[in-house]
């Protein structure tokens, strides 16, 4: 508290960018992050770690998942990503103040969903600022129901999927919301085609979220390791503070929507039974009801996050495009595991633009736990 504020603000410049230094080593080793390299004293920001983003991984460039004159383009897009989330994060910091609460008239999305006012904001936002950059030929938002077609461009080399706010339903009552991305290439320069989004979650080449919450965090991956940045406000700039986020093996916690337990299959209900019942130290349940939060808790501390498929919503709740794709690629680059119950959900093939579909997602042994449970269900029923 004694550096925040106007005490912080008349800090010398040199003095300052030493002691945010200092902060920053601080907090990565509070969640015994292995240190890759990175002098968190050098102060990385988003912007130099983008633009060097094959040198911090130059294991992308050799197995062609970067390749030189990509790399300027897929730049700008994530820094258009950035500035994006740095206004959405303005925004819900002034919700009250600004009238930017509540419903958006009366008005729902393709889902169906009752749109709240942010919603349309950050889709806005999101959709203008990627289309300025003239990066991308095609662009899928959770709050459209067909494929936005970007202004033609000789450097449109990709195709972006977001669900702008996530969690937007709590937003009200101050709960910590976020912005999910991901990137595919695009089939043709300059051309965009829905078939380039409708193929499995594993050929995306980088894919991230942005949590506005106690502070503004933004984790990505670029194919290699997930790292996470936190935005500085009296810079204006996402600052490097987690350099390489691991998944521990296995966790403590599961976080679902227990409320639906009387609809669970019988894989999903003997697995919860089991952890709360049946373990030497039950597990604890943590559920937020934002999937940005309850994903980064489980990723930063490990055990489980699942949105099941049930009686009731037989291919679940998640959108697999734009939801589950980049948050099991950030999961598993960061060590953990995504599943369905049955198979891994970055191998499953996309069939439509919003198609729904269940998912477990994060410590790898507790996942697997998940699957040896649906496995086993699957078997008594086959055997009845």
């Amino acid at each position: 508290a004694r550096h925040g504020g106007g005490a912080f603000d008349t800090l010398p410049g040199r003095a300052r960018v030493s002691w945010i230094g200092g902060a920053m080593k601080r907090v990565a080793s509070s969640h015994s992050m292995e240190d890759i390299g990175e002098d968190l004293d050098s102060f990385v920001t988003l912007s130099s770690f983008i633009l060097t983003a094959t040198e911090v991984c130059p294991s992308l460039a050799a197995k062609g998942h970067i390749k030189k004159e990509e790399e300027t383009d897929l730049c700008i897009l994530l820094q258009s990503i950035a500035t994006s989330c740095k206004y959405i994060q303005n925004c819900v910091r002034k919700l009250g103040l600004a009238n930017l609460s509540g419903k958006n008239g009366g008005t729902t999305n393709v889902q169906g969903e009752q749109q709240m006012k942010l919603d349309v904001i950050a889709h806005d936002v999101f959709t203008r600022g990627l289309d300025e950059s003239k990066r991308c030929t095609m662009l899928i938002s959770e709050e459209e129901e067909e494929a936005i077609m970007c202004t033609s461009s000789p450097n449109g080399r990709y195709v972006c999927v977001f669900d702008p706010l996530d969690g937007s339903s709590n937003i009200d009552c101050c709960v910590s919301v976020g912005s999910i991305f991901g990137v595919y290439r695009a089939g043709a320069l300059g051309k965009g085609d829905v078939n380039d989004v409708l193929r499995p979650g594993k050929e995306m080449v980088a894919a991230g979220y942005c949590m506005y919450g106690s502070a503004c965090t933004m984790v990505l991956t670029v194919g290699g390791n997930v790292r996470g940045f936190t935005l500085d406000p009296s810079l204006g700039e996402f600052v490097l503070t987690h350099p390489k986020i691991k998944c521990p093996p296995s966790g403590a916690t599961y976080s679902v929507n227990e409320g639906n337990s009387r609809y669970w299959g019988g894989g999903m209900r003997r697995y919860v039974d089991h952890i709360k019942y049946h373990k030497e130290k039950p597990h604890a349940l943590r559920y937020i009801g934002s999937m940005v939060a309850d994903v980064h808790r489980t990723l930063l501390y490990g055990g489980t996050f699942s949105y099941p498929g049930d009686s009731k919503s037989p291919n679940g709740k998640l959108r697999l495009l734009y939801e589950c794709f980049p948050m099991a690629y950030i999961m598993e680059r960061a060590g953990g595991a995504a599943s369905d119950g049955t198979q891994r959900i970055l191998d499953v093939c996309c069939t439509g633009i919003h198609q729904r579909h269940p998912i477990h997602m994060g410590s790898e042994e507790d996942v697997e736990e998940i699957d040896r449970f649906y496995q086993e269900a699957a078997a008594v029923e086959d055997a009845r």
